[in-house]
């Protein structure tokens, strides 16, 4: 009975997907650009708010396996998910689908009512998105972005403080560039028979794929580039040293580009993120030059 108990605990775990909450950091860019990170309170406000955004993430990725629980069994990797592979029952995931989702929109507004407002946005359109509007072309990139700006947003409501607007195109562009390489991964990977997994990847190809993937990636370095050099970003920082980790996002943008087109992955951008040395160092580096121009430079 314990054996037991204990399995199908581990595969609830691995129906979570806990792996995928390195999205959910994204919540920290509102106390790190409002220049907060050492501000205790606002600090934990946001680990708080990240906590919730992962329980109600891992949420919907349960209400997703269970609706595509048929269609993952298509696909290589996801048929060996614990519900697409029969090992975890559905009344199993549900005992850990409802309590999450409860706890986290409670929570969210207790923590700060406009968060709470965005964890139920959050929610919804990861209902409407696993129902429906994965199905419709583009919208179904449109959505997955989605998800992303709104995790941007919801950090900066939950420390109240104002984003940029340069920022928030960036955000949305990368989410676009992410989304449309998630899209043609599974393209490539399935072949004659992504429609099976998914009937949308019909209306895609790997040509049209790659001319809005072109199109977010210019996007999204222009946006970026104009948000560091922009009048509203140097005033509120005091500096336009920003401009210097313009060649990190390139390089980023680039490695990523590479894994994808010439190394053939994708699937996943945590496991791309995790798994690739030079993708991670990278990232790494960003994030110390833009704690040292944004932090380090006010303490001299």
């Amino acid at each position: 009975m314990a054996k037991n108990l204990s399995r199908i605990i581990l595969l609830q775990i691995k129906t979570l997907r806990p792996k995928q909450w390195i999205k959910n950091f994204f919540l920290f860019a509102g106390v790190i650009f409002s220049q907060n990170i050492f501000n205790l309170q606002l600090f934990l406000k946001t680990f708080f708010a990240f906590v919730l955004f992962c329980l109600i993430s891992s949420s919907i990725y349960i209400l997703n396996d269970i609706v595509d629980k048929n269609k993952d069994k298509a696909h290589e990797e996801k048929k060996s998910r614990p519900i697409a592979s029969g090992e975890l029952k559905i009344i199993h995931a549900l005992l850990v689908f409802f309590p999450f989702v409860l706890f986290s929109i409670f929570f969210s507004f207790y923590l700060n009512t406009g968060f709470g407002v965005l964890v139920v946005l959050y929610f919804l359109l990861g209902v409407i998105y696993s129902l429906y509007l994965k199905n419709l072309v583009i919208i179904d990139s449109l959505s997955i972005a989605g998800f992303f700006l709104l995790r941007v947003i919801a950090g900066a409501v939950v420390v109240n403080v104002a984003m940029s607007s340069w920022f928030l195109l960036c955000a949305t562009f990368l989410s676009l560039f992410i989304a449309f390489h998630k899209r043609r991964n599974e393209i490539v990977l399935l072949n004659n028979e992504a429609s099976a997994h998914r009937k949308v990847l019909d209306k895609y190809s790997l040509g049209f794929l790659d001319q809005m993937i072109a199109v977010v990636t210019a996007l999204t370095i222009m946006s970026y580039s104009l948000y560091t050099m922009s009048p509203e970003t140097v005033e509120k920082f005091g500096t336009t040293n920003l401009i210097f980790t313009i060649p990190f996002v390139l390089y980023g943008l680039f490695r990523y580009l590479y894994l994808v087109h010439q190394e053939k992955k994708g699937g996943s951008p945590t496991d791309l993120v995790v798994g690739d040395c030079g993708l991670f160092v990278n990232i790494v580096l960003w994030v110390v030059l833009v704690f040292i121009i944004l932090y380090v430079r006010r303490q001299l």
